[in-house]
């Protein structure tokens, strides 16, 4: 498979240790002296991610910190981690960065990890938007699996089986993706990914800045020892039923005292059908809606009400 030429708009890279050792690939976007944000990747992802208008991020003053998740991109991996242990990785990027208080954004998979966030870090959260993000598992009266679609249901039934399980699963669906994007085909997910009429235009729209943001995610070097490659083993299904202590309860979203917001995308089937994601008001995707919820993150609008 051969990446694409794309041209990665201009940033800054930082590559940052923990204290436990690892690195951290961070990329920096917008305004150096902007208000801070902290952008938590979907699952799959990576710290390439960025709007088709990348100065959307200076005109609205924001300061926008990406990094891979562990294990993706060039990141180092961290075996058994939890969804709480998102926090770690923020303490390390924060310090590094001189960051105090942040937003925090999270799509998909990375919605929990940002939830988690603004859970844990109360004082040093302003603000919090978790977008299509998965809903905690278990939860008590919910059918987490029900009218996810077929690719979707095999990924999470691997993952909550081991990791060996998993990797088969992940190893084959990261070929089939990178193939295809390498392709210039919209269908990337593979077959058993079913997709609604607005997922297929949207990736059709956004196809290049997807298959940038893919093929550093998942360089070649990153799959070694990881399971982080597949799209839905960072959201750590099975991993959430023994974190620790920090983890966030099922009603973790209560918890968070800065102002929040959760929503719906696009009419997203591959995802979205599921009862088991967050609901709240649904989100056209539209230009204009992201220039409003990145007015709403940089402080410039207090109300982020959209029509569903």
């Amino acid at each position: 498979m051969t990446a694409p030429a794309i041209s990665t708009p201009q940033h800054i890279e930082h590559r940052i240790k923990t204290a436990d050792g690892r690195t951290l690939a961070v990329a920096e976007w917008g305004d150096p002296n902007g208000v801070p944000e902290i952008a938590m990747h979907g699952t799959p992802g990576g710290r390439i991610t960025y709007w088709e208008d990348p100065t959307i991020y200076a005109r609205h003053g924001l300061r926008r910190i990406t990094y891979d998740r562990p294990g993706y991109g060039e990141s180092t991996r961290f075996k058994g981690r939890s969804v709480a242990d998102v926090v770690i990785d923020v303490e390390a990027i924060t310090a590094a960065l001189g960051i105090d208080r942040f937003v925090v954004t999270g799509g998909s998979g990375g919605g929990p990890h940002c939830l988690a966030t603004a859970a844990l870090m109360p004082d040093r959260v302003i603000r919090c938007l978790a977008e299509v993000s998965i809903a905690p598992y278990p939860t008590e009266g919910l059918d987490w699996l029900a009218g996810m679609t077929e690719g979707n249901v095999e990924e999470f039934n691997a993952a909550m089986e081991g990791e060996e399980q998993h990797r088969r699963v992940a190893e084959r669906e990261r070929k089939t993706t990178l193939d295809r994007l390498a392709q210039g085909r919209a269908d990337f997910l593979g077959d058993s990914y079913e997709l609604s009429d607005a997922d297929k235009a949207q990736f059709a729209k956004h196809l290049n800045r997807v298959a940038d943001q893919f093929f550093n995610a998942w360089r070649p070097a990153s799959t070694a020892g990881s399971t982080t490659c597949s799209r839905s083993s960072s959201r750590g299904v099975s991993r959430l039923r023994r974190s620790g202590s920090r983890r966030p309860s099922n009603s973790a979203e209560r918890t968070i005292s800065c102002p929040r917001h959760t929503a719906t995308g696009w009419r997203r089937t591959s995802r979205t059908r599921s009862s088991a994601r967050v609901r709240n008001r649904a989100t056209p995707g539209s230009d204009a809606d992201v220039e409003l919820v990145t007015a709403w993150l940089a402080g410039e609008v207090s109300d982020l009400s959209r029509s569903a």
